[in-house]
């Protein structure tokens, strides 16, 4: 049994049709056992075995379809009715069993802070399995493997699964043709929202995460459609709470494209997601100096004014945001939060007022504007605004009862009986 090295001396192919050569003059001169790895996208693998059987007719070539499911691949290949006559197998699907694992992310360059809340699993057992059982690989099975994988996987088998690489006879790349790129981004970018992103598990992330990871890595895909797939990117990544991730990925989307006014946007939000309020003041600028009408940009920049205790700034944020949609609910509630704050009650009042006409049973809205009337020493008005705020939301009772905004009218009467009722009816069900 003869295992076969490629010489890695010779010059590397250029072009795909030059490393299609070089993989069949590799299979060609490989007799007995080999393992090589071959980068390849899914929508070229069919393309490929039928391509290398026409160029090996004397060879005896099968195919292995592996799944999430599968934990030995020794058996797999055991169990193959034809075995003894294979000379060449192709090996696809490991990258299955690859996606439910968190490590996974660390292959792809997450941090040890960027995965922090997520559990170690161990290694797949499939890559276990092709760990331990290397030698009776090579002992009992006079077949060259060539395992079709997608870039995250083959970094993943270098990282978690050494021992095996090493035994590799050859590794091919098979960068994708610009119409292969065209269709290829086109299905990764059309599969999921951000949206759908929240809903969705860690491994179907990380399924979307490579997928992405590997297109980057296209030598001809353009720019403009690198740094969607990087905004993509940070779109993942913040659905999973991963911020410092998504901020990285925003920059060096918005290298590429820095007059893009969402990705500003959205690198405004994640920056205030990680409490740093004066940078995303300064990118929600960044946005509204390319979209001035984006009143999201707006209101979120006077929320991050807000947090600062800027609260004149804040209300100038504000106001611009209704001047471009008046009829943003949440402008309208924040901004009689900042009114409140500076003792303006009857100017907040008028603010949740405006809130609640566009939106009634906005809870949030009536529980602010029971605590305006609290402070401003109202308590008939504070009690029948906390009794819609409970009416629509019955969590407010409970906040009630320790809430100090509501401190000028605990001992009234009617509000304790209020905050207490689902106490009495509680005993009065006993």
């Amino acid at each position: 049994m003869t295992v076969h090295s490629i010489d890695w001396d010779e010059e590397l192919p250029t072009t795909p049709a030059e490393e299609f050569q070089a993989l069949i003059r590799a299979l060609r001169r490989t007799q007995g056992f080999g393992i090589i790895f071959v980068r390849c996208n899914d929508a070229d693998e069919e393309t490929l075995i039928r391509s290398v059987k026409e160029n090996l007719p004397q060879k005896t070539i099968d195919q292995l379809q592996l799944t999430a499911d599968s934990t030995n691949f020794y058996e797999a290949v055991e169990n193959l009715p034809n075995r003894e006559q294979i000379n060449i197998l192709f090996v696809r699907g490991l990258k299955h069993s690859l996606y439910a694992y968190e490590q996974t992310k660390r292959v792809l360059g997450w941090t040890d802070s960027e995965i922090h809340s997520y559990s170690w699993k161990g290694v797949p057992k499939i890559l276990a399995n092709l760990n331990q059982q290397r030698d009776r690989l090579r002992n009992n099975f006079n077949i060259c493997f060539v395992f079709l994988l997608p870039l995250f996987a083959i970094k993943y088998l270098i990282h978690r699964a050494p021992d095996f690489y090493d035994w590799r006879s050859g590794i091919f790349e098979f960068p994708m043709e610009k119409e292969a790129i065209d269709r290829e981004f086109d299905r990764v970018f059309q599969e999921g929202s951000y949206d759908d992103y929240l809903a969705w598990t860690d491994t179907q992330r990380c399924r979307k995460l490579a997928e992405i990871q590997d297109l980057l890595a296209e030598p001809h895909l353009s720019l403009d459609w690198k740094a969607v797939l990087l905004f993509e990117l940070a779109d993942l990544a913040y659905a999973a709470s991963e911020n410092t991730t998504a901020l990285s990925n925003l920059d060096e989307a918005l290298k590429l494209k820095p007059n893009t006014p969402k990705a500003w946007y959205n690198k405004g939000i994640t920056l205030y997601e990680l409490e740093r309020y004066e940078e995303a003041i300064d990118s929600y600028d960044k946005a509204l100096a390319i979209k001035p009408d984006k009143d999201k940009a707006w209101y979120n920049r006077g929320n991050a004014l807000r947090d600062l205790e800027r609260y004149e700034e804040a209300i100038d944020s504000y106001d611009k945001a209704l001047a471009v949609n008046i009829g943003n609910d949440a402008a309208w509630n924040n901004r009689g939060n900042v009114l409140r704050n500076l003792e303006r009650y009857e100017e907040a009042i008028d603010s949740y007022d405006k809130a609640l006409a566009i939106k009634p049973d906005k809870d949030k809205a009536w529980y602010n504007k029971a605590c305006c009337y609290s402070q401003w020493n109202r308590p008939d008005k504070a009690i029948e605004s906390l009794q819609h705020a409970i009416e629509l939301n019955p969590e407010y009772r409970e906040m009630a009862k320790t809430d100090s905004e509501f401190n000028n009218i605990r001992s009234h009467d009617r509000f304790k009986a209020l905050i207490e009722e689902d106490s009495d009816q509680s005993e009065a069900i006993e």
